[in-house]
């Protein structure tokens, strides 16, 4: 059994293939110990509650696209739609509300996170010593619109105010 982050990781897995994206899903045969709890070995996918909680909003927000299993992403903003995404690392989108962002054809690639796990006896905070591992952000590429408005994201990932 893995851990309840590992399985929400591997919910949002689901939802993208159901919305047309091509990203692996995690198998119980697949997961992996960090710090001797069972997690997937990606992607590690954050839906956040703005951007997306029944699988209709996100069938909606999501057509096509691929993400690797090495990958990390997290979208959050109810007006976020991304199309074609071609996502090899990390990316996080953050559009706060009043934001209309549209991300058609954007090309990832970078080095993105890696699992750490916690050495035993490590002084760090409980709730981090609890989970067994961090995150360790080698690269990624992060977009955050914080103005209300109409935005455009292409393949460049170079944010376009439209209106």
């Amino acid at each position: 059994m893995s851990s309840a982050e590992s399985d929400k990781y591997i919910q949002n897995q689901r939802k993208l293939k159901h919305a047309g994206m091509d990203v692996d899903i995690t198998e119980e045969i697949d997961l992996v110990k960090v710090g001797s709890i069972p997690v997937t070995p990606g992607p590690r996918i954050i839906l956040c509650p703005g951007f997306g909680i029944t699988q209709e909003e996100i069938v909606n927000k999501i057509h096509g696209g691929s993400i690797t299993k090495r990958s990390t992403l997290v979208l959050e903003g109810q007006g976020l739609t991304v199309k074609n995404l071609q996502l090899d690392g990390a990316l996080v989108i953050r559009a706060a509300p009043h934001c209309e962002v549209k991300v058609d054809g954007l090309i990832v690639h970078n080095e993105g996170c890696d699992l750490e796990e916690i050495p035993k006896g490590a002084d760090v905070d409980e709730a981090v010593s609890i989970r067994g591992y961090t995150m360790v952000k080698k690269e990624m590429k992060e977009i955050i619109i914080t103005e209300p408005g109409k935005y455009y994201i292409g393949e460049d990932g170079e944010v376009k105010k439209i209106e």
